[in-house]
């Protein structure tokens, strides 16, 4: 759990200002996760560097918070419960399997958060996600849509998958993940992420994997490609090594 002292840091890593009094409201949520999607970026470096990676609450700390790094959905997502929890939110972990693309079922390596607020109202929180996602959390209501930033999303149950988030994609609902409701521990994540981390098959240790959410849209760094999404707009520009750590600092706030 973080002390007030760390609270107020995070939150102004966040660009945010300590609430008085600090409760768990449904407004401060919605500002949490927002804030996380625009600051803290979704990334691999550390993957690529063969630095292993940390899920304890105060190595994930220093990395976010300190060393203003950013992570992928183990990371930022078990960083983002434990601020949640401690400022007075009942928090719980579901492991999820990402279906956007996927023509298999696969495997569980995604991390989500269900999410009560004070007045009792409950919401999927994330802010794990390097593609299109949502900014706010969702409410956690079956059949519910959610329009924000030009996106809808709407949330379903599946026999199989549990429940099931679809954004609307070009004409026609698009399967986005699916989770079941068995609470997870951190040490649950622990395997799948050094799945990531090591395994030949994962998507993370080949290149740079790098996003952060803009109000309507996302920059990406993809390899060498980096691409800046604007509404239906993408503009794309290819990148030398040497002018990679550039971008790295000035749009995603990394300095290696």
């Amino acid at each position: 759990m973080l002390n007030h002292e760390q609270i107020a840091k995070t939150l102004t890593r966040l660009g945010l200002q300590m609430p008085e009094p600090l409760r768990p409201t449904k407004d401060l949520l919605f500002s949490i996760q927002y804030q996380f999607t625009q600051t803290v970026p979704y990334e691999n470096i550390d993957i690529l560097r063969g630095i292993p990676l940390s899920l304890e609450e105060g190595d994930l700390y220093d990395k976010i918070v300190v060393r203003h790094r950013g992570g992928y959905c183990f990371e930022i997502n078990g960083f983002l419960g434990m601020l949640l929890r401690s400022i007075g939110y009942d928090v719980t972990d579901y492991m999820a399997r990402y279906l956007r693309g996927e023509t298999e079922i696969p495997m569980r390596r995604h991390r989500v958060l269900i999410v009560t607020c004070d007045d009792g109202a409950k919401y999927i929180c994330d802010a794990g996600i390097g593609q299109s996602a949502f900014r706010y959390p969702l409410p956690f209501i079956e059949g519910n849509e959610d329009h924000q930033c030009g996106e809808i999303y709407r949330l379903d149950r599946d026999d199989f998958y549990g429940w099931v988030i679809s954004d609307w994609h070009h004409g026609a609902w698009r399967r986005f993940y699916g989770f079941t409701e068995e609470p997870q521990l951190n040490i649950d994540y622990v395997m799948p992420s050094f799945w990531c981390e090591k395994h030949p098959d994962s998507p993370f240790t080949s290149a740079y994997m790098l996003s952060i959410k803009t109000p309507d849209g996302r920059k990406t760094l993809d390899g060498n490609v980096f691409r800046v999404f604007a509404g239906e707009d993408v503009t794309e520009t290819m990148l030398s090594d040497a002018e990679i750590p550039e971008v790295l600092d000035t749009v995603f706030g990394i300095r290696l």
